[in-house]
This record gives structure tokens, sequence and C-alpha cells, in this order.
């Protein structure tokens, strides 16, 4: 099975679907790699560590996908709206298309991929399961984001995050709120505790308490009822929900000099969390940082990829985060690229090295959009669905 890289055409995009790393690995489950040249530049990977490995590197995007087997990209249909038609006469029957795709965002975009008549893959659709974690790009990908939103943070606040004893005397350390304790929520404790802040953290998962304590953050308990839902996740909370937890927030909220946000549902508009007379109640100089700008953003006055200064507060908005460090982004990324396809290999001792698309398998069905020139994902048909009828 030949495996295509592709440069990504999303704008801003550095990140890359495979790094050299990955290339002997797959080679020993029979697969081989084909590189579009400067592929992996912007990520910090030359063509000539990827040729060391093993890769075959093509000059133009057409020989890779006239020549591979499986196209493996970062963004792939919604996930990149205004480019990803592009690639629509360069594919051909029966070929694998794999990577992010936001199918709920833009499920008309999948159905063009169905037309095709080849078989697209979506990474965010991962089932939520122990087996699955090692392909699950939605974790890793929000690791990095919790990290880069407190160096942000940290650049823009015009205080210490540490305690300092000097002899000017004591430099009180910087109070840091986190909403939301998944996963970019999580690394954004454990950061900020690193930095010497004072850290408190809120997730309508109850659950979660532990987790935020094991890293050294207060976990900040409202009198709401809890969110948890399956495999870890936060469920759905109606408008009354959000209200009553806008009141019971604005106090932490207020005294604190760093928020950052991560409320954000796939295929969703974000919940807003931070509303306008929450931003005045902070401390001229105080930080938002709004992980979920690209979804519509927790905070009332988020603009997406812009900075914004209201009532004295600095509101950063920022999209696509990953891609701000995409060295290691591409890493953790490209790893969970190799377990996906690896897993679709057969289970048949006779025929280990070999795709086996129709065995029984969670993962499998779970992410599997597009077979047989139709959409096949239930979600996405009724996504589709919804989105025909508001048309007509």
């Amino acid at each position: 099975m030949k495996v295509g890289v592709v440069k990504e055409t999303f704008p801003g995009e550095r990140r890359v679907a495979l790094v050299p790393d990955i290339v002997g690995p797959l080679a020993k489950r029979g697969f081989e790699v084909l590189l579009e040249a400067g592929a992996g530049v912007l990520s910090g990977y030359a063509d000539a560590a990827y040729e060391a490995k093993g890769a075959k590197v093509l000059g133009s995007r057409k020989e890779v996908f006239d020549g591979a087997d499986i196209i493996a990209q970062v963004r792939l249909c919604g996930a990149n709206p205004d480019c990803c038609g592009w690639d629509l006469d360069l594919l051909h029957e029966g070929q694998i298309l794999v990577g992010a795709a936001d199918p709920l965002s833009r499920p008309d975009l999948v159905a063009d991929l169905a037309k095709k008549d080849v078989s697209a893959f979506g990474l965010e659709l991962i089932p939520r399961t122990t087996r699955a974690q090692s392909m699950d790009i939605l974790s890793s990908m929000a690791l990095v984001a919790g990290y880069r939103a407190v160096l942000w943070a940290a650049e823009r606040l015009p205080k210490f995050f540490p305690m300092f004893m000097t002899a000017a005397g004591t430099v009180a350390p910087a109070k840091v709120f986190i909403i939301g304790a998944g996963v970019a929520g999580l690394q954004a404790i454990a950061t900020a505790k690193r930095l010497g802040a004072i850290v408190s953290a809120y997730d309508i998962r109850t659950a979660v308490k532990e987790e935020v304590e094991s890293l050294g953050g207060k976990f900040v308990e409202m009198e709401l009822e809890s969110g948890d839902g399956e495999g870890g996740y936060a469920r759905a909370m109606d408008e009354e929900f959000y209200r009553r937890q806008r009141e019971l927030m604005t106090k932490v909220i207020a005294a604190s000099d760093v928020v950052i946000t991560t409320a954000a549902v796939p295929g969703k508009k974000a919940p807003i969390l931070v509303t306008e007379e929450m931003v005045k109640g902070m401390a001229p100089g105080s930080v938002i940082v709004d992980l979920a700008a690209e979804r519509g953003g927790n905070c009332e006055l988020t603009k997406p990829d812009e900075e914004v200064v209201a009532h004295g507060v600095t509101i950063l908005g920022p999209t696509n985060v990953p891609a701000t460090l995409p060295f290691h982004a591409s890493q953790m990324y490209s790893k969970n690229m190799f377990n996906f396809l690896v897993n679709m290999l057969s289970k048949d001792r006779e025929r280990k090295d070999e795709f086996d698309l129709e065995q029984e398998d969670d993962i499998i069905a779970g992410t599997w959009m597009t077979k047989g020139g139709h959409v096949v994902h239930a979600d996405i048909k009724n996504a589709l669905g919804t989105a025909e009828g508001a048309q007509g």
C-alpha cells in the first residue's frame, strides 16, 4: 500500500500528516510513503530526512495522488473548506483519504468526496475507547493548544506568573483560572503551575476534580447539575444551565489575572461562558485566551485570530493553535495516523500486510465517512439532511 503525503493547503497550516520517523515503521508493516516535495518543510522536516528513511519524494501533488492508494492529510473537507475542492479532480476511484475533516460543520463537502467514489475517514470521529486512545488526534492537538495558551497569556500579562522574594519586597503570583478540564485544560493547568501561578479550574464534569487537584490546581465547585457525559466527555447543557453557570463564575473571573477557556463542541457553536459584563469586572491588564475561538468563542468579545482589548482586558482568539508548534504537533499527529493505518490492516495472520476495511472494527466503522459513492456515517447523513432541509 502506497501512502501519499502532500502539502497542506489550509492558510497558515504548518503541520504535516507524517514525519520522517514514521516512514520506517510504516515500511515494516508493508507501506511505502510517497511525499510531495516540500510537504514537511514548514514543520521542520526536510525532504532529505524523508528520503533517508526510505520515502520517495515526488515533484508534484498530482504525482502523489496518481501513485498513492492512501492520501494522509492534516486537513480535508470541512477542516479546509475553501481549498479542499482543489484536490477533487486529483482523486481516483477506490482511493482512501484519511485526515481531520470537521465533517459535521460541512457535511456537503463530505458528500462531494462521496461523488468521487473514495473511502474517506474523519479522524475526529475516533471512538472514545481505550483501544482508540493512540489514534485520538483531538486529544493530541488539545495538549498542544493548552500548553501554548499559557505561554501566550504569560507573554501578554503585565505581571510575573511566579511569586518572587526580592529586595524590593514580595511579588505575588498570578492567578490563573482555567474553564474546562479536558486535555487542553489539564495541560494548561500543568503549564501554568510549572510557571509558578496559582491555578484554579472549573468543569461541568465533577469527575475531573481529582485530575485537576493532582496537577496542583484548585477545583472550583459550583452548585450546578453535573455535566458528566459518555466516554469522559461533557454532555450538552441547556441555556438556563449556562446562564446560572455565568452567574456563579463571575466572582472567580473577577479575581483572576488570566482566564483560559477551552469549551468547544465538534460541529457546534461554542457556548458563551464569559460575558462582556464579566470582562468589565476583571482588573485592567488581565488576559483571556479563548481556545474555542474557531467555534465562535467562549467569550462574548472574542474575535477569531484577533487580539482585542476591551475594558482594559486583552482577549486573544487564536485558531488552529497546533500549527503554531508544528514540529511536535506533527510528531503527535503522525503517530496517531500511523496507529490508525496499522489498525486497518487485516487481523488475519495470513493477510497481515493487507488492508481490510470490511473487518468488524468499531474504529474503522466509527470514522468511515464515504463508501461506494455514498455518505455512510449516520451523524454526517443526519447533518446533511438537516442542512438540505434548511436550504429547502
